[in-house]
């Protein structure tokens, strides 16, 4: 199931982290590879909530502020700035604007790269917690931000569930959420 325009439908934030992509000069792929991999995954009705910012930590925080506290998105992705690279630096933005970060989540991430690059340790995924929102960072590359998601998407709906945000249904072809019985 794709995204849908129905204002009910769950919003999902989706935030691209890209120098140029936000001043146009390179087609943003991360956001694409982000709804192309929820389509696929979920079961629900649900929207894209898209943002595209340089990578500028306070124009980052201010995206994840926004989505989290004023679009009501219980799941924020982002793709790029995770590297090494000085500019990189979403995972400060991320843990600057969290009240508890899930380190499981970036082990995990860089764990399933790995299978695939040896350059995954270079990786710097966080998740972290903002009220009733889980923020996880995912990489650029859509082809890794599909092996991510294939990861961690499995918790995703039970932590959403434990925070007291939407209620995720998944497509059990695509990935079998885990909720504890009873």
């Amino acid at each position: 199931m794709g995204p849908v325009s129905d204002p009910a439908a769950i919003p999902i934030g989706v935030l691209t982290v890209s120098d140029r992509a936000s001043r146009g000069e390179y087609e943003d792929k991360g956001g694409p590879g982000i709804v192309a991999a929820l389509s696929d995954i979920l079961a629900c009705p649900w929207r894209a909530v898209a943002r595209v910012v340089p990578d500028e930590r306070s124009a980052i925080e201010a995206a994840l502020i926004e989505l989290a506290d004023h679009e009501g998105c219980s799941l924020v992705l982002t793709t790029g700035g995770t590297g090494p690279a000085p500019r990189d630096v979403t995972p400060e933005a991320t843990e600057a604007v969290c009240e508890r970060m899930m380190p499981g989540f970036g082990e995990l991430m860089r764990t399933a790269s790995l299978r695939e690059v040896p350059t995954a340790i270079l990786s710097r995924q966080e998740a972290g917690l903002r009220g009733r929102s889980l923020i996880v960072n995912l990489p650029g590359k859509p082809s890794a931000i599909r092996s991510c998601l294939d990861a961690v998407f499995p918790a995703i709906p039970y932590c959403l569930d434990l925070i007291g945000g939407a209620y995720l249904e998944t497509d059990p072809a695509a990935c079998k959420a885990f909720r504890p019985k009873g």
